[in-house]
Protein backbone atom coordinates (compact mmCIF):
# COMPACT_ATOMS: atom_id res chain seq x y z
CA UNK A 1 0.00 0.00 0.00
CA UNK A 2 0.88 3.39 -0.70
CA UNK A 3 0.81 6.67 1.33
CA UNK A 4 0.48 9.93 -0.48
CA UNK A 5 0.87 12.99 2.23
CA UNK A 6 0.06 16.17 1.25
CA UNK A 7 1.79 19.33 3.55
CA UNK A 8 -1.08 21.87 2.83
CA UNK A 9 1.45 24.29 4.37
CA UNK A 10 4.16 24.19 1.49
CA UNK A 11 1.92 22.71 -0.98
CA UNK A 12 4.29 19.79 -1.66
CA UNK A 13 3.13 15.59 -1.17
CA UNK A 14 5.01 13.05 -0.37
CA UNK A 15 4.88 9.63 -0.92
CA UNK A 16 5.88 6.25 1.23
CA UNK A 17 4.99 2.80 0.84
CA UNK A 18 3.29 1.19 3.96
CA UNK A 19 4.97 -1.58 5.32
CA UNK A 20 2.72 -4.88 5.16
CA UNK A 21 2.60 -4.80 8.97
CA UNK A 22 1.71 -1.26 9.65
CA UNK A 23 -1.44 -1.59 6.72
CA UNK A 24 -3.63 -2.55 9.82
CA UNK A 25 -2.91 1.35 10.75
CA UNK A 26 -5.37 2.69 7.54
CA UNK A 27 -7.88 -0.80 6.90
CA UNK A 28 -11.31 -0.55 8.82
CA UNK A 29 -10.82 3.80 8.65
CA UNK A 30 -12.85 5.65 6.53
CA UNK A 31 -12.49 8.87 4.47
CA UNK A 32 -11.93 11.86 6.97
CA UNK A 33 -10.81 9.92 10.00
CA UNK A 34 -7.84 10.92 11.55
CA UNK A 35 -4.73 8.57 12.27
CA UNK A 36 -1.14 8.87 14.14
CA UNK A 37 1.70 8.71 12.23
CA UNK A 38 4.21 7.95 14.27
CA UNK A 39 4.21 3.97 13.44
CA UNK A 40 5.15 4.99 9.73
CA UNK A 41 8.24 7.16 11.13
CA UNK A 42 6.40 10.40 11.21
CA UNK A 43 6.79 11.10 15.22
CA UNK A 44 4.15 13.97 16.04
CA UNK A 45 1.96 14.22 12.82
CA UNK A 46 -1.29 13.53 12.45
CA UNK A 47 -2.86 13.04 8.69
CA UNK A 48 -6.27 13.19 7.55
CA UNK A 49 -7.60 10.29 5.16
CA UNK A 50 -8.95 12.21 2.06
CA UNK A 51 -9.02 9.58 -0.23
CA UNK A 52 -7.92 6.96 -2.33
CA UNK A 53 -7.81 4.49 -5.37
CA UNK A 54 -7.54 0.38 -5.37
CA UNK A 55 -5.64 -2.11 -7.37
CA UNK A 56 -7.94 -1.43 -10.59
CA UNK A 57 -7.52 2.39 -10.14
CA UNK A 58 -10.76 3.22 -9.26
CA UNK A 59 -11.16 6.19 -7.02
CA UNK A 60 -12.46 6.45 -3.79
CA UNK A 61 -15.64 8.38 -2.73
CA UNK A 62 -16.97 9.69 0.64
CA UNK A 63 -20.51 9.26 -0.14
CA UNK A 64 -20.46 5.98 -0.78
CA UNK A 65 -20.05 3.49 1.82
CA UNK A 66 -18.63 0.41 2.82
CA UNK A 67 -15.31 -0.84 0.73
CA UNK A 68 -17.01 -1.95 -2.42
CA UNK A 69 -16.97 -1.12 -5.69
CA UNK A 70 -20.28 0.05 -7.18
CA UNK A 71 -21.42 1.50 -10.38
CA UNK A 72 -22.88 5.18 -9.35
CA UNK A 73 -24.33 7.97 -11.01
CA UNK A 74 -22.01 10.94 -11.13
CA UNK A 75 -22.53 14.63 -11.61
CA UNK A 76 -19.07 15.98 -10.25
CA UNK A 77 -16.30 14.81 -7.88
CA UNK A 78 -14.07 12.23 -7.76
CA UNK A 79 -14.04 9.67 -10.38
CA UNK A 80 -15.63 11.95 -12.88
CA UNK A 81 -15.27 14.59 -14.57
CA UNK A 82 -17.71 16.65 -16.69
CA UNK A 83 -17.81 17.46 -20.15
CA UNK A 84 -21.23 19.20 -20.70
CA UNK A 85 -22.78 21.29 -17.55
CA UNK A 86 -26.19 19.33 -16.27
CA UNK A 87 -24.25 16.03 -17.64
CA UNK A 88 -24.13 12.90 -15.75
CA UNK A 89 -22.78 9.56 -15.71
CA UNK A 90 -22.87 5.95 -14.22
CA UNK A 91 -19.14 5.27 -13.37
CA UNK A 92 -17.51 2.86 -11.02
CA UNK A 93 -16.29 4.29 -7.55
CA UNK A 94 -14.61 2.57 -4.78
CA UNK A 95 -16.71 2.76 -1.21
CA UNK A 96 -15.25 5.03 1.98
CA UNK A 97 -13.59 2.33 3.75
CA UNK A 98 -10.28 1.14 3.25
CA UNK A 99 -9.89 -2.58 2.91
CA UNK A 100 -6.69 -4.81 1.68
CA UNK A 101 -8.05 -3.70 -2.03
CA UNK A 102 -7.12 -0.57 -1.76
CA UNK A 103 -3.59 -0.03 -3.50
CA UNK A 104 -2.85 3.86 -2.57
CA UNK A 105 -4.29 5.81 0.52
CA UNK A 106 -4.35 9.99 0.29
CA UNK A 107 -4.00 11.65 3.43
CA UNK A 108 -3.38 15.55 4.70
CA UNK A 109 -1.35 16.90 7.65
CA UNK A 110 -3.69 17.77 9.93
CA UNK A 111 -0.98 18.90 12.82
CA UNK A 112 3.11 18.55 11.65
CA UNK A 113 5.85 17.20 14.22
CA UNK A 114 9.02 18.36 15.07
CA UNK A 115 10.73 17.49 11.48
CA UNK A 116 9.73 18.66 8.22
CA UNK A 117 8.46 15.65 5.73
CA UNK A 118 11.08 16.94 3.33
CA UNK A 119 13.66 15.01 5.73
CA UNK A 120 11.72 12.06 6.97
CA UNK A 121 10.28 10.92 3.68
CA UNK A 122 12.88 12.22 1.38
CA UNK A 123 12.58 12.24 -2.72
CA UNK A 124 13.55 9.65 -4.59
CA UNK A 125 15.91 9.66 -7.82
CA UNK A 126 13.96 8.73 -10.98
CA UNK A 127 15.05 6.43 -13.31
CA UNK A 128 17.23 7.66 -16.15
CA UNK A 129 15.09 6.59 -19.44
CA UNK A 130 17.06 4.16 -21.56
CA UNK A 131 18.03 5.28 -25.11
Amino acid sequence: MKLVINEPASGKSFQTEVPKDKEHLFIGRKIGEQVEAGALGAAGYTLKITGGSDTSGFPMRPDVSGPRRTGVLLAKGPGYQQKKAGERQKRNVRGSLISDEIMQVNAAVVSAGAKPLAELFPPTQKEEKKQ
